[in-house]
């Protein structure tokens, strides 16, 4: 891996956390779209590739997505937080029929990608990244790849969808509010505007559908059970603490509604489905 240049900026997104990374992973893998990801290998030339994948994190998507893909690859990893792509590991990772990976890294806000961040690249990938983006960094995100005229594949995008069995009576109200909270100014860059949430494919989509583009969209959700107690447990935290951050009156009722959960869980009876959407775009 190329040693990365420059500081994190202030207009960085949020940092995540790497054990939450490393929870979700196995999830994430489980729910990618293996039909997109085929049509993504399908658009690219033959030969070498260069693939720039947005908001790396720890390189999971790399790690998915490049035995599918064919030829030599070299991917460039954009990220604001240069201390989660020290963290990523490509050990023994080869492209499809074995081919050479290499790996660069660029830190550096995607609001400031500049239109031609992409020119030579075969694709262009993100994971669990437009919901978190705002609509500007969206349309720089899609301009740089009009410009480039190279397809991009998004996976794991939240949609706002959201289903716990059992259910109970507060599960619609902690979902209003947390969608809220997805919706809400970007943080550490409020005159960004607010950041897309649950409304990132359709935003998306219409973008690059405004440019002329191809766009196919597939269901990729999170079905979780007993076997992933430590994954809903952190998920669980998570979505009640935005939740009520969002929405302080919820406070009153949580407590309540987290330790019956919580039993649920340990017990191996609560069942999870988180619903996110994958997206692949082309030029015609």
């Amino acid at each position: 891996m190329s040693t990365p240049v420059g500081a994190i900026p202030a207009t960085a997104l949020p940092t995540v956390a790497p054990d939450w990374l490393a929870l979700r992973a196995t999830a994430d893998d489980v729910a990618r779209s293996h039909r997109l990801a085929a049509e993504l290998g399908a658009l690219m030339p033959g030969g070498s590739a260069v693939v720039h994948d947005l908001g790396a994190g720890d390189g999971a998507m790399v790690r998915w997505l490049a035995p599918r893909l064919p030829g030599p690859q070299t991917w460039v990893l954009h990220d604001a937080d240069a201390g989660i792509l020290a963290r990523a590991s490509f050990a023994g990772l080869a492209g499809g029929a074995g081919d050479p990976i290499e790996i660069r890294t660029r830190i550096a806000p995607l609001a400031d990608l500049p239109v031609d961040a992409f020119a030579g690249a075969a694709a262009v990938t993100a994971s669990a990244l437009l919901d978190v983006i705002t609509r500007d960094e969206a349309g720089r995100i899609v301009a740089a790849c009009v410009a480039a005229s190279v397809p991009a594949f998004f996976s794991l995008t939240v949609t706002g969808h959201v289903r716990l069995h059992p259910a109970t009576r507060a599960d619609a109200a902690i979902a209003a509010a947390f969608d809220a909270h997805q919706r809400r100014p970007a943080p550490g860059r409020d005159a960004a505007g607010p950041l897309l949430g649950p409304d990132a494919v359709p935003v998306v989509v219409g973008l690059f559908a405004a440019a002329g583009w191809h766009v196919r969209t597939d269901r990729t959700p999170w079905r979780l059970g007993a076997a992933d107690r430590d994954l809903i447990a952190a998920w669980l935290d998570g979505w009640v603490d935005a939740a009520v951050e969002q929405q302080p009156a919820l406070g009153a009722t949580v407590a309540e509604f987290r330790a019956r959960r919580v039993a649920r869980l340990d017990a191996g009876a609560l069942r999870v489905t988180v619903a996110h959407e994958d997206l692949l775009a082309w030029p015609r």
